[in-house]
């Protein structure tokens, strides 16, 4: 579990982490597909320059997610001619979401009623 100052969250730090990345991916992917440097971009936007996601753990995610049958790849030629592995939601991916945005909702709303008591 994850514990700051007494607050524990029954999960392993790494799988916080893992979970809340993967998250960010689906939800990036909701839209449209993209490969992953424009996921990672698209993350650093949306989140006002505050998550800046690393190739090194961003690939991770993705073949995970893959793994999973969540997301599924394909090659395709970009706009510049240069093939690119474009990443793209599926069925699974989109209820995987849903589930996991319901129960953030849940803790945002958890942490907001300890901070505003």
């Amino acid at each position: 579990s994850l514990c700051v100052e007494g607050l524990c969250i029954m999960a392993k730090k790494s799988d916080l982490l893992q979970g809340t990345l993967d998250l960010l991916v689906l939800k990036t992917l909701w839209q449209e597909p993209a490969h992953g440097y424009a996921i990672a971009q698209k993350m650093l936007l949306s989140s006002r320059n505050v998550l800046d996601v690393q190739q090194g753990s961003l690939y991770p995610a993705l073949q995970r997610l893959e793994k999973k049958g969540l997301i599924e790849s394909e090659w395709r030629e970009g706009d510049n001619g240069r093939m690119a592995k474009v990443y793209s939601l599926q069925k699974a991916g989109r209820k995987q979401l849903e589930e996991e945005m319901e129960e953030w909702s849940r803790y945002i709303t958890a942490i907001q009623w300890v901070l505003e008591a």
